[in-house]
This record gives C-alpha cells, structure tokens and sequence, in this order.
C-alpha cells in the first residue's frame, strides 16, 4: 500500500502545475467621474487578487471568478493607507477593495462622503462590463459598503442612496450629520456592526447600539470587542491616536489582536455574504457563541447546509485522505476532471489554493498543526466542503 502511495505521489508532483498560495495584492488608482454632482471627482485606491504583488498588473489568471466588491468609507481626518490591515487580510481572499479619498478635510461633508461610497459601488459594477478595464468580466454583482468611524457612519447614509448595495459592515461607526441614527431606519441589508468596548472617541452606547438598534433588517449583528478601542481598527494613525489619548477607557488589548478577532468574523460574515458559502456562515454562528473576547446582540442565523441531488454527487466523486495528515494529503476526483482547491484556517483566511485536474497529493508540510477547512468547487461552481486535521 505505501509503495503505492508513493507512485501516486510521484505521478501527481510531475504533473502539478499550482500557485500553493492565496491570491497576490494588486493596485491601481481611478478618478471616478459623478456627472451628476458637477463632474465631481472621487479619486479611490482599488486594490485586488492578482498573480504577482504590483501596480495595475493583472486580476488573478488561477480562475475566472467574479470577485465581490468591498468600498470603504475612511475615518476623519485618516487617510486610506491607514487601512492597509483591511486589504493585506481582504484581498488574498478573493475580495476587491476601493478606498475614496474624498472627504479628507477638517471640514467633511458626511453626506457627500456618503454619496461617494455608493457611487463607487455602481462604477465597481461598471468597471466589470468594460472590455478596456482590467476589471472587465471581473466584478461580482454582490458587494459590501464599509467604513471607520466618520466613514462607518458615512455608510449608513450610503445605504438608502443605492439599492444595489448587498450588505452593510463597519467599525467604531461614528454619529453623522446629516444623522447616520436617523438613516439607519431605512436600512434593510444584512449588516454587521462592530465597537470597541473601551472606544472613547465614539463610545457605543451614543454611536454603535443606536445606529444597530435602528436598522430594520432582518439579519444583523453586532460584535463589541472586549478591551478594543476606536483607534486600533485601524493601522495606527497619528491624528487618530492623539485624539485618543485625550480620553478614557485605554485599549486593554493590542492593536494586533484587535485585528485578528475583527477578521476572524468578518471574513465568514463576507465570504456567506457575498459568496454564498454556506460553511462560512456557520463557522460565524458557531464562534460567536462560545467566545468570551467579545459581546454581541444577532438576530438571524447565517446558514443551514442543505445538499441537493446535484452536490450530494459531487460529494460522492472526491475523496480526501489521510485525515489526521501529516505533511501530505491527497484529494481524489474523476479522470480528467478539473477542480479548484481552496484551504482556510480557523479564522476563514486562505492558507492554499490550486488548481486540481483528477487527482493531486498537495504539501501542507508547511501549515501549522490543527484544524483546517477545504473546499473543491468544479467547473459549474457547485462546491464540498469538509475538514480535516494537520498534526
């Protein structure tokens, strides 16, 4: 058996042709154009899943997925590469990110920082059906309206502006005029509302909980981060973090294991969201419930797995082996047939994915050990999802 075993492993490394790794971070920069706002123009940072790492190279060529569009809505007076933690976690995904940095004075006007979000929504979606655009055929019509602090309240005021808008997510959202309270009763998306237990800039009992108690929508969360504070959202900002240190409660936990809670939700709530993956939004109900670093108020379950005749074969035709793994596993499939194979850790990020066709031995040798989710999705999308450990 074992010398079997190794010829199918020596078969499977000739033949492989993989990128063992989650996307590369593209970059460019477009000026969008609103001709009915006197031609005002929104320069925005887009960054996106590519091959190699650069400015205005290519979307990824692994697959030809349309990837879901993310705008986010900056903090006063914060500048959009303070962000550089949304898109360094986001993108190697499978998400596009746009940052307008409209707004950017001491003296913003919160609607039409509003009014620029769901634009750039729209130009997102329009970018993805023009043959010159790097972006064409490349755009998911489904997307997620963001932001910090001025930009969390600004996208509420986004929301009721574009009916195109799919969810709503933000961070230490920040009261608005005109009032982002106020706008959060005509919003009906899923949304997801996070606070810093100890934010003193914007505390959440006069910012976040209102604007949550507000919305209408019949699926909505709330996570408060124990110990996390309005600042550390964020990359670390100068003018953000004076403003903090002219107020109490501190921060009782590091801005690196603020990130780390904000994205072991985020990516699920997304990737459910704005994927449709079922698994995703199950890891999210499981784990809100058990998890002592956080507080939080829901009022809808993501998901509940059910298989169609369709997906119960595909299930049927791929095996997975061994399970516990050590440095390899091999996942087997039908002659000739191609698959993408994704794994992700506990906290829904990408760790591996390639390209299958039939059967592949694939090197986890350098994952860490414990548990890990995978999926194989063929060629009309239909997907299994499992999990298996690494010892």
């Amino acid at each position: 058996m074992r010398k079997i075993y190794l010829i199918l492993f020596v078969i499977a490394v000739a033949v492989t042709n993989i990128n063992a790794q989650p996307y590369k971070i593209g970059h460019t920069t477009i000026n969008f154009i609103d001709a009915s706002r006197s031609n005002r123009n929104i320069a925005t940072e887009v960054y996106y899943p590519a091959d190699v790492s650069g400015d205005n190279v290519a979307l990824t060529t692994l697959n030809s997925l349309k990837f879901p569009s993310l705008v986010f809505g900056h903090g006063f007076v914060m500048t959009w590469d303070t962000y550089q933690n949304f898109w360094e976690a986001l993108v190697p995904n499978g998400f596009i990110i746009a940052f307008p940095k409209s707004e950017g004075s001491f003296s913003p006007s919160h609607l039409e920082f509003g009014k620029d979000l769901a634009f750039v929504i729209n130009q997102m979606n329009v970018l993805g059906t023009q043959n010159t655009s790097i972006f064409f055929n490349r755009v998911s019509p489904k997307n997620a309206v963001m932001g910090h602090s001025m930009g969390g309240g600004a996208s509420f005021l986004s929301v009721p502006l574009n009916s195109n808008i799919t969810t709503l997510v933000n961070f230490a959202a920040a009261e608005t005029t005109p009032s982002a309270i106020t706008a959060s009763a005509f919003i009906s998306i899923p949304s997801l509302i996070f606070a810093g237990a100890n934010d003193c800039v914007a505390p959440p009992t006069t910012n976040q909980v209102p604007l949550y108690n507000g919305i209408i929508s019949t699926c909505k969360t709330y996570i408060s981060i124990v110990g996390a504070s309005h600042c550390q959202m964020s990359n670390s900002n100068t003018l953000c973090n004076i403003g903090e240190t002219t107020c109490t409660p501190t921060p009782k936990i590091s801005r690196s294991e603020q990130h780390t809670k904000i994205f072991s939700y985020l990516l699920p709530w997304l990737n459910y969201q704005l994927k449709s993956e079922c698994s995703q939004g199950a890891i999210f109900d499981s784990q809100i419930i058990s998890d002592a670093a956080i507080t939080y108020q829901k009022n809808c379950i993501q998901c509940v797995p059910l298989l169609s005749s369709e997906l119960n074969s595909l299930y049927n035709e791929i095996v997975l082996f061994p399970n516990p793994a050590n440095d390899f596993i091999y996942v087997k499939g039908i002659a000739q047939k191609a698959y993408f194979f994704k794994i992700r850790d506990t906290n829904s990020k990408i760790v591996l994915q390639i390209k299958i066709t039939e059967s592949q031995n694939i090197d986890i040798s350098k994952l860490s050990s414990g548990v890990y989710f995978y999926e194989v999705i063929d060629l009309n999308n239909k997907t299994v999802k499992g999990k298996f450990i690494k010892n």
